[in-house]
């Protein structure tokens, strides 16, 4: 599984998968997950305009996803405030890495678009994304069982 940035645009994107694949098959290896990252979870609606773009972030990512979509990507990583919109836009089937994971009583860090571990599952995520809370956690251990618990 590798990660590649959807605003690097349709063409790039596609080219990726074609080559990735490619070389897959070449090598006879199984193909790898290709995800198109849509806007960062450190990011809000202030940090976009301060990059130029100037529409609401939920039709960003969702424009992202369904041009990642498009172009052959497997997935994409994006907050877990915007599975829905991903959902409706690209499917069941196409897959969802949230980052921005955080237990309700936890710091949020430099993380603006959140969601508990229980939350981001019941949105329909496929794969979640925790690592501050667990790496700078005084017992990680014990904080990844906090996750799972709250998850189940």
């Amino acid at each position: 599984m590798f990660n590649l940035h959807a605003l690097g645009g349709f063409e790039m994107m596609q080219k990726t998968v074609e080559s990735s694949r490619a070389t897959a098959k070449t090598l006879g290896i199984p193909q790898p997950l290709i995800l198109a990252v849509t806007i960062l979870t450190s990011m809000d609606e202030e940090s976009l305009k301060e990059v130029g773009v100037q529409g609401p972030l939920i039709e960003e990512v969702g424009r992202l996803a369904s041009l990642a979509s498009k172009a052959g990507i497997d997935g994409v990583v994006a907050s877990p405030q915007e599975i829905g919109i991903i959902r409706q836009r690209c499917g069941e089937k196409f897959l969802i890495v949230t980052p921005g994971i955080r237990h309700p009583s936890a710091k949020r860090d430099d993380q603006k678009r959140t969601m508990s571990p229980k939350e981001a599952v019941n949105a329909g995520a496929n794969y979640l994304v925790i690592g501050r809370p667990i790496k700078e956690a005084k017992d990680p251990v014990e904080a990844a069982q906090k996750i799972l618990e709250d998850i189940s």
